[in-house]
């Protein structure tokens, strides 16, 4: 396992992880066996992809804030966080992804609560989450943060509902 050069935090997309990032996400989308096409376009104007990703934008009808999870030149996944929910609450206020090389060693449950602590700052006192319901590890970082459960959405997916105050 690789040691990390200062504990992760949540950053604004940047270009200083370019690699890492490409790497990662590229890992992440075979091992997942996704389509890795949005990668080339990424990869040859990774500037421009970034600049596309920071601050706070429209995404799902909604403003939205991207961060990245890194530690030095390591990017080890994303969260997103909706400033408020859309129409039909699905999503919720965070989603979150770490990357297949960096999964199982408690990154993700890390990221949501400091993604918690940023919905706490943004004045957002209880956080909606859904989660895949075949998806067992995302649903035990949820109940790691302090998830409770909050029945099924329209899509399927499950509601948790999590105190940000907490997380200041």
């Amino acid at each position: 396992m690789i040691t990390l050069p200062v504990p992760p935090s949540l950053i604004a997309p940047s270009t200083a992880v370019k690699t890492s990032y490409l790497v990662g996400e590229q890992a992440d989308m075979l091992y997942r066996e996704s389509d890795t096409a949005w990668l080339a376009e990424a990869s040859i104007d990774f500037d421009a992809y970034v600049a596309e990703r920071v601050g706070i934008r429209e995404r799902w009808g909604v403003p939205s804030e991207l961060f990245w999870f890194t530690s030095g030149e390591y990017y080890i996944g994303s969260l997103v966080i909706r400033h408020r929910l859309t129409d039909d609450e699905g999503g919720g206020h965070i989603g979150y992804h770490v990357v297949y090389p960096w999964q199982r060693q408690g990154h993700a449950t890390q990221m949501l609560r400091l993604g918690l602590a940023k919905c706490a700052a943004l004045g957002i006192e209880t956080a909606l989450l859904t989660v895949e319901p075949e998806n067992v590890a995302s649903v035990a970082v949820v109940r790691n943060n302090g998830g409770i459960d909050d029945g099924i959405n329209h899509e399927g997916e499950r509601r948790f509902l999590l105190e940000t105050s907490g997380n200041r």
